[in-house]
């Protein structure tokens, strides 16, 4: 078996890793400089800033509902090389109309943009991983989901950094450059023709549901697509809190959101490459629950340190040095970087379970269904979160309905277990 870090020397690989890890950090440098323009520019209530940080989430995640289905058949139906390519030269479209938008503070063309950039990832997603199988060995597969899944995280990393350290104007620029890397780099996949035709069905609702119904039959597959929509609605509803959470919790400004959510993509990055070593090779959820129980303790650990933070004078925000200096903060920073890292362990193995579980001529179609109920699921918490703290739930608590959904992950990541390991073929 090539090293999954060896697969990078192989044309069969690094370009899809490339186009893949580009696309993310557009994604997320785009998303997060407008949310936090919004938080710290716009609004100034913790209410109206949680809801539109849900809003922003909500209008992210809805065309992977609504599009996976259909892009799954197209993904299944077509060379998937020659698809990745137009959809990148799709998001070179999209980030010129959303940097028009930052250029004219045209907030609902942002968002209109943000909604392009959804319906773009939606249709990249299916292909990421189902092209694995066609370019790599079978002992390769779960290696190179890792080394994906990696990057992707390493990537949201740099453009949630980015997106909170850039000015608007210098982020509008760097989001076309960014994309037409994406494009160049997508011309360098290498052919990955269809093992299939289908008819298209291109009415969103009855497709999504007959591939669902088609695809929830197999167990190991229903299990591997519960456990990952309980767990992405947990990474929905801390990637809502933590904006509110830092400025009015930890009292610090933007730059330290942006390192809280920087040190949550680090952690999966980190947790993805340690379940792969763990495993080596074997599609197995093993340490599924133990991960997650581990990630539950975490995320108790964290609620009890923020709960007893000092509240300071009205002197203004914290910078991030000043935030690193305070005590108690690298308590806080750590719990943050387990739970990610922990959740990386949960959540990698997943996805290898749908690429290898099915037929390679079914991959894009299941992990499509996988997509619109993930993004089903992170609506529904990111939604779920902030109609609860408009209710009057103090932020912090959505903590503890982040424990709860963690221990709904590990018990659906136990069944995934007892229902065994995916043989090669």
């Amino acid at each position: 078996m090539i090293h999954a870090v060896g697969l990078l020397k192989e044309r069969r690989f690094l370009p899809l890793f490339l186009t893949q890890s580009l696309g993310a950090f557009n994604d997320n440098l785009f998303k997060n400089a407008l949310v936090f323009f919004a938080t710290y520019y716009i609004y100034d209530s913790m209410d109206a800033e949680t809801r539109f940080s849900a809003i922003a989430t909500g209008i992210f995640i809805l065309p992977y509902f609504l599009f996976s289905a259909l892009a799954g058949q197209l993904a299944d139906s077509y060379d998937k090389a020659r698809i990745m390519r137009i959809i990148k030269a799709a998001e070179v479209a999209i980030m010129s109309v959303g940097a028009f938008g930052i250029f004219t503070a045209h907030i609902e063309l942002m968002l209109l943009a943000l909604f392009g950039m959804g319906v773009h990832s939606a249709f990249f997603g299916p292909i990421k991983y189902s092209v694995l199988p066609q370019h790599l060995r079978d002992d390769e597969v779960l290696g190179g989901t890792g080394m994906i899944e990696a990057g992707t995280y390493i990537a949201i990393l740099g453009g949630t950094i980015a997106g909170g350290l850039l000015s608007a104007y210098v982020a509008a620029v760097a989001v076309i450059l960014i994309a037409l890397l994406g494009w160049l780099a997508s011309l360098r996949i290498p052919s990955a023709p269809p093992l299939t035709k289908l008819k298209l069905d291109f009415n969103v609702f009855r497709s999504s549901y007959h591939l669902i119904s088609a695809t929830l039959h197999i167990r190991r597959v229903a299990l591997a697509i519960l456990a990952m929509s309980v767990f992405w609605s947990v990474a929905a509803i801390l990637g809502v809190l933590f904006p509110p959470l830092v400025k009015n919790v930890f009292h610090a400004q933007k730059d330290v959101a942006s390192v809280f959510l920087a040190i949550f993509s680090v952690g999966i990055a980190i947790g993805s490459v340690i379940i792969n070593r763990l495993l080596k090779g074997e599609v197995s959820a093993k340490y599924g629950p133990a991960s997650v129980l581990v990630m539950a303790a975490f995320v108790v650990d964290f609620f009890f340190a923020a709960n007893g933070w000092e509240q300071r004078p009205d002197t203004g925000l914290h910078n991030t040095a000043e935030f690193l200096a305070l005590p108690g903060t690298w308590r806080i920073l750590f719990d943050l970087a387990m739970i990610a890292t922990t959740g990386g362990m949960f959540v990698v193995p997943l996805y290898a379970f749908l690429t290898t579980t099915v037929d390679k001529s079914q991959t894009s179609r299941t992990v499509a269904a996988n997509n619109i109920l993930s993004s089903g699921a992170m609506v529904i918490g990111s939604v779920g979160i902030w109609a609860a703290v408009e209710a009057g739930m103090p932020v912090l608590g959505g903590l503890w309905v982040v424990f709860a959904l963690c221990l709904a992950s590990a018990w659906t990541g136990w069944l995934l277990h007892k229902a065994g390991a995916v043989p090669h073929h």
